[in-house]
């Protein structure tokens, strides 16, 4: 009797991939044609699919046309040069190819036994990381710290919230539950993902405590240490501190090394989110702005937002690594090996929530082989340098302004005349296909936003959406 196979053959998939890769060339070549921000209603891309999967395998050919016709309408094309929304999202050729081998090679990476190469590639690569932007020894893993790839900032912030909660507590709680009443800190303009750390910590809402910003929307340390003498004074214990390099509506920098005083004398753990600002200590020129970090307890930042490495790919460093394995390491018997019990290697399960584990490394490693140092460094500069050239053309606008300095590559700005104005200046932007960005609130006001740090994008690409910007604003 015969047996049937319905794997793709090794030489099905030789044809059938070299195909995906020219798909892929051609749409990047082809890529500011599309409307950046998608077109599609809701519901739409739905009502073009079957209610039901298919009872016998399709060609490959007809998966290809339906990537044409049916799945790029509903792409907001994040790779477009003329995408200035939220933050950037951008990746290059060789992260691709590296998370192209990373998928073939099908690697679990849970512990070094599972495969030696995805944990030793890991931490060579990161302390590369740490001595390309200047951080401070205790963060290798040659210290008494070290390196892992988290997927997002969000899950570096329960890290460092649940091991703070543990240090906090003598590293009882994860058998007794909370006993203290442990109080958190950030500034109103702190990103939400620490909020919503802190509820799954179990420290509770309404435990944590929002610090008032200054004109430049960065943290008071002085409201800072009044709060947490006040917290004190209650019968609070007050653990976990988090400071930021680049807010997410602003880009403001809370002032770390007053902020990393307060932690230290107060006991209390630092944690540091530079998610999309970080790639910029690639230059030294602007490390003035994390002068304090040696104080910190953990740091991270995404070079799956502006480090050419597509998403997802955190980098989250600690002081400290055996306060991460105590708070995470749990060994059932099936992981049991005589690597992990001889001391001698990291097992990267014990330094996060997440048991399983992609090779993020290989397509990080990847990009810093194929740019190297300068080439980064000449990229960021680039886009900073982007971003200064669309803040003088606001400032010599008559119509628009400036709303906060912008210390890297993403401007604040306003059209004169009011909130309902911005709003629908900028839909009227975004609907034109020709270019995407958002807004925010701050002080109240409705504030634009041009994050400029798409891998592709030029000076031609930015002073386009300047012209198309000041043009519809004349239709209003």
């Amino acid at each position: 009797m015969e047996t049937k196979n319905y794997h793709m053959t090794p030489e099905q998939f030789r044809i059938e991939g070299k195909k995906v890769i020219d798909w892929i060339a051609d749409y990047y070549e082809n890529i500011e044609k599309y409307p950046v921000l998608s077109q599609v209603k809701p519901g739409e891309i739905q009502a073009s699919l079957p209610l039901s999967a298919p009872q016998t395998g399709e060609p490959f050919a007809r998966m290809m046309q339906d990537i044409d016709s049916k799945i790029l309408p509903g792409i907001t094309h994040w790779q477009s040069p003329n995408f200035y929304a939220y933050f950037p999202s951008n990746t290059s050729f060789p992260s691709i190819l590296g998370d192209l081998i990373s998928s073939g090679l099908g690697v679990q990476g849970m512990i070094w036994a599972t495969s030696p190469v995805a944990t030793e590639l890991e931490t060579r690569v990161l302390d590369w990381l740490a001595d390309m932007m200047g951080m401070p020894e205790k963060f290798k893993s040659t210290s008494t710290g070290g390196g892992v790839i988290q997927d997002t900032a969000s899950t570096s912030a329960l890290t460092a919230v649940i091991a703070a909660r543990e240090r906090a507590t003598g590293f009882r709680s994860n058998e007794k539950g909370i006993e203290k009443k442990l109080t958190a800190y950030i500034s109103t303009q702190t990103h939400s993902s620490i909020e919503k750390a802190i509820k799954i910590a179990g420290i509770g809402r309404d435990n944590l405590r929002l610090i008032d910003v200054d004109e430049k929307f960065s943290m008071r340390p002085e409201q800072l240490k009044k709060q947490i003498q006040e917290d004190k004074a209650a019968g609070f214990t007050p653990f976990f501190i988090c400071a930021a390099i680049g807010t997410t509506s602003s880009n403001a920098i809370d002032p770390i090394a007053k902020i990393g005083e307060i932690a230290q004398n107060e006991n209390c753990w630092l944690h540091i989110d530079a998610a999309m600002s970080g790639t910029a200590m690639l230059c030294p020129e602007y490390r003035h702005y994390i002068k304090g970090v040696e104080l910190a307890d953990s740091y991270c930042f995404n070079p799956h937002k502006w480090m050419f490495t597509n998403f997802d790919c955190d980098v989250f460093w600690v002081a400290d690594r055996e306060e991460l394995i105590n708070s995470f390491s749990i060994l059932p018997e099936y992981l049991r090996n005589q690597a992990t019990e001889s001391g001698q290697v990291f097992d990267y399960r014990d330094w996060h929530v997440q048991l399983g584990r992609r090779f993020r490394s290989l397509k990080l490693w990847f990009v810093i082989r194929h740019y190297g140092v300068e080439g980064l460094q000449f990229h960021i500069r680039k886009h900073i340098a982007l971003a200064q050239k669309f803040t003088a053309w606001v400032n010599h606008s008559d119509d628009f302004e400036i709303f906060a300095e912008p210390p890297f590559n993403l401007v604040c700005f306003r059209h004169k005349t009011g909130d309902d104005f911005n709003m629908q200046l900028m839909n009227m932007v975004n609907e034109t296909g020709k270019a995407y960005f958002t807004h925010t609130k701050l002080n109240g006001q409705v504030v634009l936003r041009m994050s400029i740090g798409q891998t592709h994008t030029e000076e031609k690409h930015v002073k386009a959406t300047w012209d198309l910007i000041k043009k519809m604003a004349k239709k209003l």
